[in-house]
């Protein structure tokens, strides 16, 4: 099957998906949980991430899934091989809140290189869509980074973990950043935040996230013509478009200046904050 058969299904069952979401939104009565005493979890969750797997299943039999809520086994990035990689909700506090910064992600790997990527986001009406050497579409439009060339007047994306205490070292980061670019946005949603930067909203994003996270917007970001990489070195063995520690996703011309400052937070070495 090319990958623009398999970009047309994976748009289909994003869709689909949406349409899910977007019927529990309505119906009003969400029930929840919380994975590991802390991350939101939602019964849609677990319904939309069913659809999607079966919907692969059909379309693709023989093919292995990284999902979250139902296929959460990291060791497959590891693995050669096709690799579905979805995301049911992305942003489910956001869902579970009543904001409409949610999606839909989906992307197809092959031996840890992501081929196609879908991003739905059924709220805000908009679909991302990418495949490998073919560029990045919005809706059937081209999209592209902004082209913003100085991080002072940047608009810049984050994320915090769960886990409140992990927060306390990434202060520096966001200390480092907010004096150093126009402003900071958290929004809640990995995979849009990496499309935002792909069509121009946002100039940058960084963080660290799971591979259902972020490999579609990985890809939509790059073929729309951002700069992606991580700010350290990956460990041997795990694939760059499937590793989410430490990315770092920019409009070209920033990405040194930003990745920069970032490790020089880390390090400690910017005592005039």
């Amino acid at each position: 099957m090319s990958p623009e058969q398999r970009l047309e299904i994976a748009i289909d069952i994003a869709k689909a998906a949406g349409q899910m979401i977007l019927a529990a939104r309505e119906s009003d009565d969400l029930q929840h949980h919380f994975k590991e005493g802390q991350e939101l979890v939602t019964d849609t969750d677990v319904a939309v991430d069913k659809l999607i797997c079966e919907r692969l299943d059909a379309a693709f039999p023989d093919e292995d899934r990284l999902s979250e809520e139902l296929a959460p086994d990291r060791d497959a990035v590891e693995q050669g091989g096709a690799l579905w990689v979805v995301d049911p909700i992305d942003g489910t506090v956001n869902f579970a809140h009543g904001l409409r910064h949610v999606a839909v992600s989906i992307a197809f790997v092959q031996d840890g290189v992501t081929q196609i990527g879908v991003v739905h986001a059924p709220f805000l009406e908009e679909t991302f869509t990418a495949a490998k050497g073919q560029g990045a579409l919005l809706n059937g439009k081209p999209i592209r980074p902004s082209g913003t060339d100085e991080l002072a007047n940047s608009l810049v994306a984050t994320g915090f973990p769960y886990r409140r205490d992990s927060r306390p070292p990434l202060m520096r980061r966001l200390t480092a950043v907010l004096s150093r670019c126009r402003d900071i946005r958290r929004n809640g949603a990995a995979a849009l935040d990496l499309c935002d930067v792909a069509c121009g909203r946002l100039d940058a994003y960084y963080e660290s996230v799971s591979p259902w996270d972020f490999a579609a917007g990985w890809l939509i970001a790059a073929e729309a013509g951002a700069r992606t990489g991580h700010l350290y070195i990956r460990p041997c063995g795990l694939p760059e478009d499937l590793y989410g520690e430490n990315l770092l996703v920019t409009t070209p011309d920033i990405h040194d200046e930003l990745g920069n400052l970032l490790r020089q937070a880390d390090a400690g070495e910017l005592s005039d904050l």
